[in-house]
């Protein structure tokens, strides 16, 4: 059996995942940890030996859980470094029969990855959304078809080459290899939507502490990419500026009490800090943090409605919007997103697992178990690729040459 480690390294606190590869492609959860964060703003790390200390730990307790070596992880990459662009390879078909092989599909998927990128950024991934065989659009699997002129639409995703290094050493100084980087936004969506949500079109909104990855899909492959550097952390810093309060009682206060749905707070409502554990002999409106609260919260919707906008996509996606994330637990959200984004609106579950499944069910975790899902796909496509490559006598070498960008 294989043993993946999801390590989803965020602003305000670091969680790992422990699972294991079952047979019939079941996969068993065998561990959860989580600690503070440290190091780490707005996706990026910004003090390499405290985010190593933070990874470390979180890293050692899930081993502990599970009572696995964790050997190597997957980790997630969020962040507004972070970007995507489409771009397209255009190649003329090789054989002399006009039929389009594999061969042709590498070939226009490396023009593809020609196109114009500055030298400090690295590709993560490059998706082909469809193909073009001399002017027929809309083609998902050209092989076996003839045509003179293959081309190939894709999304390419790149972050800054500087972060991947430092967040490959910070893992590294622990004692852990990485075994892929995984964009945030593309993770936190496998684990919560489904194929045919992909088909139809759906957005998923990952809303983190210090960042919102914002991944929308059509027609069953990722169309757009993006992050903003807003998230719930905003939220806790407007209610400590807002009552004067000290940012650990206003994050309490968020988690506990927290609502967008002002009006529906009664107005005699009051929080008494002293309650909380906090001695301080001070009482809140509850009425005026629901206020705060989705005062943030529509500016943050409002940038996602703009991204929709920008991508012709606004009123057009059938599947609706997913919400994950910390942001996603709050109360009112959804209401609240189906009045701004004009869409059917929903909480995202991983709900894939067997195992410490309780530990994870939680939109917390959507990022996490999507590492994992991610990864366990790329196990099982380079299992099928060697399996077809020693039927076919292809040396090793070529099979790497075929995997590997």
């Amino acid at each position: 059996m294989t043993t993946i480690t999801a390590l989803d390294v965020g602003s305000h606190e670091m969680r790992a995942v422990v699972s294991k590869l079952l047979p019939e492609e079941e996969i068993q959860i065998i561990g959860v940890a989580k600690v503070p964060s440290r190091g780490v703003k707005k996706g990026v790390i910004i003090d390499i030996h405290e985010a190593s200390q933070a990874i470390t730990q979180v890293l050692k307790e899930a081993e502990s859980i599970s009572g696995t070596h964790l050997p190597h992880v997957v980790t997630g990459i969020n962040g507004v470094n972070l970007q995507s662009i489409a771009t397209k390879g255009i190649i003329a078909v090789s054989r002399a029969d006009r039929e389009i092989s594999e061969n042709d599909i590498e070939r226009a998927l490396k023009a593809a990855q020609n196109a114009s990128l500055a030298p400090n950024r690295e590709i993560l991934e490059i998706i082909s959304r469809d193909f073009v065989i001399d002017n027929e659009e809309g083609i998902k699997n050209p092989v076996g078809m003839s045509g003179i002129r293959l081309e190939v639409n894709t999304v390419i995703i790149t972050a800054y080459a500087a972060f991947l290094r430092n967040l490959l050493k910070a893992v590294e100084l622990g004692g852990w290899k990485v075994a892929r980087h995984v964009p945030g936004p593309l993770a936190s969506a496998q684990a919560v939507i489904s194929h045919r949500q992909r088909d139809l079109g759906v957005v998923v909104c990952d809303i983190g502490s210090d960042t919102t990855g914002v991944a929308i899909y059509e027609e069953g492959e990722l169309l757009h990419l993006e992050v903003l550097p807003v998230g719930a952390g905003l939220i806790t810093s407007d209610i400590a500026i807002g009552l004067r309060i000290d940012i650990d009682t206003a994050e309490t206060i968020k988690v506990k009490y927290g609502t967008m749905l002002a009006n529906q707070v009664r107005k005699s409502e009051m929080i008494e800090l002293d309650s909380l554990g906090f001695g301080e002999d001070l009482r809140i409106r509850r009425q005026e943090v629901a206020e705060i609260i989705e005062a943030r919260m529509r500016e943050m919707l409002s940038l996602i409605s703009k991204i929709l906008e920008k991508t012709g996509k606004k009123n057009f996606l059938p599947a609706g919007v997913v919400l994950v994330g910390g942001g996603a637990k709050l109360e009112g959200l959804v209401p609240l997103a189906k009045d701004i984004l004009h869409l059917p609106v929903r909480i995202g579950y991983p709900e894939q697992f067997r195992g410490l499944v309780d530990q994870v069910t939680d939109p917390l975790f959507a990022k996490a178990c999507g590492l994992i899902l991610c990864y366990a796909r790329d196990i099982k496509s380079t299992s099928r690729k060697e399996h077809y490559a020693s039927k076919a006598g292809v040396s090793f070498q070529t099979l790497l040459r075929r995997l590997l960008p």
